[in-house]
């Protein structure tokens, strides 16, 4: 017994734990986010409000990264970023509790906040135990696939409550928040047995960061451009669930459950990915080779909108797969690159930067499309995402170039 467990390296133990508390937050934050934009839809608040709601949303999640990574990094206390991160997941039930749209709007926002608060440490020290020991690109994409198993877990709990109830009225999705206390609960339980194991193991190694002045690469400032465009042409489940909900396309249970397939292909892709990665990493000599992974993601996201904002169940359910495979490229790619590409003293500022780029991205891409969604002006959506995809195209060859010289 004790030899079989010898085998297990202590990053893999690390990177279990972690992503079984990201599976438990992703039950309650992903089932509110697969169920949000439906909610105020039944509360009479326009696709432009819903679209601005989500990308305000979005930027402060992935900008507040800029602040909390420098001082996560800075005060050497990350678990304290985690517990205040994941603790303000307590405001996804109180959603439950209110039909003021000014109320949700504001529970909303502070859900996006928790994560930021959360995320940056957290990647910090998984990636630098990770490149030690089992490979950067399969620890995200295991924590991803992970992470993503609760975020198709969660919104069946919606499925569940409109098909027991009969019904997608206001109380129902009322109950459906609700009953994420359930998940919450266990998570922050989970959370403080997981922190007095990895403390008492000495599981995650005492880093102590060299004091150079490296600064970030091009590659880095590259890279995030590409993410940038990529990101801005994509579109967000914010505009697609409302087009569902709009468009009388699905009902409310099928329309959660259509998210819950693209978080599954979100959590397959993760791990397919995350191997690629490090392979085409080893294969090119150096650090920055994974990146020419992202080869087809422009194609696949101009694909989107054709797909997911037409009027054909089987192209929707289509799109929704492929938008959970494309969100699974950047999650597990973007994580495991801004730590090959930034020296580990540079990580938490790498992490922040990149992370506020692609949170305006985000906000200016979800608002637009749905503004241009209540001018009826889908052709439009479809003209926007190509022109971006052709620009992150560019970019990606720019990407290629750069690997070949440093691999010269």
């Amino acid at each position: 017994m004790s030899d079989k467990g010898e085998r297990i390296p202590p990053a893999v133990t690390v990177i279990i734990m972690f992503g079984i508390i990201s599976m438990l937050g992703d039950v309650v934050y992903e089932t509110a986010r697969s169920s949000n934009s439906q909610y105020l839809n039944l509360l009479g608040i326009s696709a432009a409000k819903v679209g601005l709601i989500f990308g305000i949303g979005e930027f402060l999640g992935y900008f507040i990264r800029l602040i909390s990574g420098l001082l996560s990094d800075k005060s050497g206390k990350h678990w304290l970023f985690m517990f205040l991160g994941y603790g303000m997941l307590i405001v996804v039930p109180l959603i439950g509790f209110t039909m003021s749209w000014n109320t949700i709007i504001v529970l909303i926002l502070m859900e996006r906040i928790g994560k930021a608060l959360r995320s940056p440490a957290k990647d910090t020290v998984l990636s630098e135990v990770a490149d030690k020991q089992v490979g950067i690109g399969f620890a995200f994409g295991l924590q991803e696939a992970l992470d993503q198993l609760g975020a198709f877990i969660g919104p069946l709990i919606f499925t569940a409550v409109f098909c027991f109830t009969g019904k997608n009225g206001v109380l129902q999705y009322q109950l459906g928040y609700k009953a994420l206390f359930i998940p919450y609960v266990v998570l922050m339980i989970f959370l403080s047995l997981v922190f007095t194991r990895v403390k008492s193991g000495n599981l995650v190694p005492d880093v102590k960061k060299e004091h150079h002045s490296e600064k970030l690469q091009p590659i880095f400032w590259v890279y995030m451009a590409f993410t940038f465009f990529c990101t801005l042409g994509f579109v967000n489940f914010s505009t697609a669930g409302y087009h569902m909900k709009a468009s009388g396309l699905m009902s409310d249970g099928n329309i959660t459950l259509v998210y819950s397939l693209a978080m599954a292909a979100d959590a397959v892709i993760g791990l397919i990915i995350g191997k690629a990665y490090d392979k085409l990493k080893a294969k090119s000599g150096k650090k920055a080779g994974g990146l020419l992974v992202l080869m087809a993601l422009p194609v696949a996201s101009a694909l989107l909108p054709v797909l997911v904002l037409s009027n054909s169940v089987p192209l929707v359910v289509i799109g929704m797969i492929l938008f959970g495979t494309v969100m699974g490229v950047h999650e597990t790619v973007m994580r495991s690159a801004i730590a090959d590409v930034t020296p580990f003293d540079k990580r938490g500022t790498g992490y922040g930067v990149f992370n506020t780029g692609y949170g305006i991205a985000l906000m200016a891409g979800a608002a637009l499309m749905g503004l241009l969604y209540d001018m009826k002006m889908t052709g439009v959506i479809v003209a926007f995402t190509v022109a971006c995809e052709i620009v992150a195209a560019g970019l990606y060859f720019k990407i290629n170039s750069i690997v070949k010289k440093q691999s010269a």
